[in-house]
This record gives structure tokens, C-alpha cells and sequence, in this order.
């Protein structure tokens, strides 16, 4: 994963600073920043399909799966959720087949250009779905929601990340300019929605997670450690190891770990706020929290346990930073010569 992040950001940098030498070659255009952002993206969406089409997935039990999205939810949210799973559990064969095949179309629509907008759109429209019926809305109402668990939900991160990396027509980067002048591009995740909504929706997202961080469930000495000892049931001995290792080196201070976790995240949270150097530092803390809590947390999705539906929320929260990593340089849109002046006579 930091591989891939070294790749987008040196790609960020190439299509701002040498986007002349990218159009330079017929042959092969190197993806700008969005374009690399939506293919990771379809690829997870791909992956998702694949998972889909586990063996367990066929059976009566992920039904019965879905239903544990109901607990703790209000009437109104728990009611259509156990109706919906109780017919994918008279049905699952079918509804299987029909989920993965609908995972599948999306991801390969988001890597092909001229389906990309009706793909993502289809994302948003199908996350909301998912994110109700098969995540029980991510836990938020409840006050067992935890970041390290996944809180708000991963599926709802593909709603979100449809909508901040939507395709432009306007250049690399999406931004706006004249033919022939230079722009500085701000970040990816700033031209869909404009850089002030985009902020917006960065600080809702991560202060959030940092309430999460705190909530009922994890203000207790033992909350934290027992959440992560209780991961590594069903997952490989290594995996194991790694969940039953974190439990005990926080031992009996689960309550100042979730507070330095839900002050990390409010930093973060901070980061469209301040200047260019800090709010790199900041998302590349994003990237760091997000990559532990999906190895020590969420046990890389349980992509092991033959039961993932998606590999959680790390991979995604790791993407949506890489959408707001600021552009640096200036890009040059190209454009018509400007008109060359008339030739004038030598006086006589």
C-alpha cells in the first residue's frame, strides 16, 4: 500500500509539472492523478465481486449474516433489514449471484471511460443499498460504532469516493482554465463538489471517526484491547498473532489508547484546514492510522475467513487521503497559438 501511495503521488507530480511530455508520446498516456484514483477504485469494486462469489455466500448463513446488521438499530432501520435478509436466505443462490454480478459490472464500468459516470453513479446508488441493508447504516446509531471496526461503514466510502473522484472534462486534474494558462491544481478530491464542500466533507468524515473513537463501547479500560483480541478468531495463526500482540501491548489502557486514536483522527481531520506542508503531513498520518487500524483492527478485511464481502474500510479511507493530497507545480492546458503579430513594414 505505501507503494501505491509513492505511485499516485509521483503521478500527481508528473501530470503537474510535465503534462506536455505525457502528451508527447501517441502511443500511451500516463493516467492522470483522478484516473489512477477511479481505476484503484473499480479494482476494489472488482475484488468485492469476486468475494461475492465465495461458496459461503451461496448458503443460508449469509443471510443469516445480513440479518446481524439489525441489532441495535432502530425499528425503522432493523425491520426492512430483517426482511430483506430473510429473503436472501430463502433465495441465496439467486441474490448471490445477482450481488456479485452487479459488484462486478461497476468495477469493470468505473475502468472503462465511456461507462465511468453511469458506473459511478450506479456505486453511489448501490453503496446507500448495502450500506442500509447489509451494514445496518455502519453501527453510527448505535454506541458500539468504532473506527477501528470499520465505523461509519465501509461501503458507504465508496459513495463518498464515487462522488469526490467524478470525472472532469476540464484537464489532468480537473481544474477549470483558459487554453494555454498555467493553474495550480489544489487536490483531486476539490473540483466535483468545489474545494470548500470537499473540506466540508473531509472534516465530517475523520471528526467522526474521532467521536467513534470515544464512544460508549471504547471508553473502558478492556473496550479496545477486547475488540482486538476478539479479531483474531477464525483468521491465520500470523494474522492471529498480530491482533492477539496489539491487545496485550495496550493491555489494560484501552481508554487512553482510544483517546490518543480520537486525537489523531481529529488532527487529521484539521488537515484541509492548514497550509500545503502540514496538510501533507496530515494526510500521510490519515494513510499511516488507516493502514494500522486495517492490519491490527480489521485483519486486512477477514479476506481470510472465506466470509469477506469487501476488504473494510482501510483500503478506501487510504484512497479518499490520496484524493486530497495536494497538487504541487502548475499544469499547462493546452491550447490554440496565441495570434502572432502582423508583420510591419521597415519605414521608408
Amino acid at each position: 500500500m505505501n507503494c501505491l501511495a509513492c505511485y499516485v503521488m509521483a503521478v500527481q507530480v508528473q501530470a503537474a509539472d510535465s503534462g506536455e511530455s505525457c502528451a508527447a508520446s501517441p502511443g500511451y498516456r500516463i493516467p492522470d492523478p483522478r484516473r489512477v484514483l477511479q481505476l484503484i477504485l473499480g479494482a476494489i469494486w472488482l475484488l468485492d465481486g469476486v468475494l461475492q462469489f465465495q461458496s459461503f455466500m451461496f448458503t443460508p448463513a449469509f443471510g443469516r449474516m445480513l440479518a446481524g446488521a439489525a441489532r441495535g438499530n432502530p425499528a425503522v432501520i432493523a425491520d426492512p433489514i430483517t426482511w430483506a435478509a430473510r429473503i436472501i436466505e430463502q433465495h441465496a443462490v439467486p441474490a448471490n449471484a445477482a450481488f456479485a454480478t452487479i459488484q462486478l459490472l461497476i468495477g469493470l464500468g468505473i475502468a472503462c471511460r465511456p461507462a465511468i459516470r453511469a458506473a459511478l453513479a450506479a456505486s453511489v446508488a448501490w453503496s446507500l443499498a448495502v450500506w442500509w441493508f447489509g451494514e445496518g447504516l455502519g453501527g453510527v446509531i448505535g454506541a458500539n460504532a468504532s473506527p477501528v471496526s470499520g465505523a461509519p461503514g465501509a461501503v458507504i466510502l465508496y459513495a463518498l469516493l464515487a462522488v469526490l473522484i467524478w470525472p472532469s472534462r476540464d484537464g489532468p486534474a480537473g481544474n477549470q482554465a483558459a487554453p494555454g494558462r498555467s493553474v495550480r491544481p489544489g487536490f483531486v478530491a476539490a473540483h466535483p463538489v468545489g474545494p470548500a464542500t470537499a473540506r466540508a466533507l473531509w472534516l465530517i468524515l475523520w471528526g467522526s471517526l474521532a467521536y467513534f473513537a470515544v464512544t460508549a463501547a471504547n471508553r473502558t479500560a478492556e473496550g479496545l484491547p477486547d475488540l482486538l483480541a476478539g479479531m483474531a478468531d477464525g483468521e491465520p495463526g500470523w494474522l492471529g498473532a498480530v491482533n492477539r500482540g496489539a491487545a496485550e501491548l495496550l493491555g489494560h489502557h484501552g481508554l487512553a489508547a482510544s483517546i490518543v486514536l480520537a486525537a489523531l483522527l481529529a488532527v487529521v481531520a484539521t488537515a484541509v484546514l492548514l497550509p500545503a506542508p502540514l496538510h501533507r503531513a496530515a494526510v500521510v498520518l490519515a494513510i499511516v492510522v488507516s493502514v494500522l487500524i486495517w492490519i491490527a483492527g480489521q485483519d486486512l478485511g477477514e479476506l481470510f475467513t472465506g466470509s469477506a464481502t469487501d476488504p473494510n474500510s482501510g483500503p478506501l479511507l487510504v484512497l479518499l487521503a490520496l484524493a486530497y493530497w495536494p497538487l504541487t507545480g502548475t499544469s499547462h492546458m493546452p491550447g490554440p497559438d496565441p495570434p502572432s503579430a502582423p508583420a510591419q513594414e521597415p519605414p521608408s
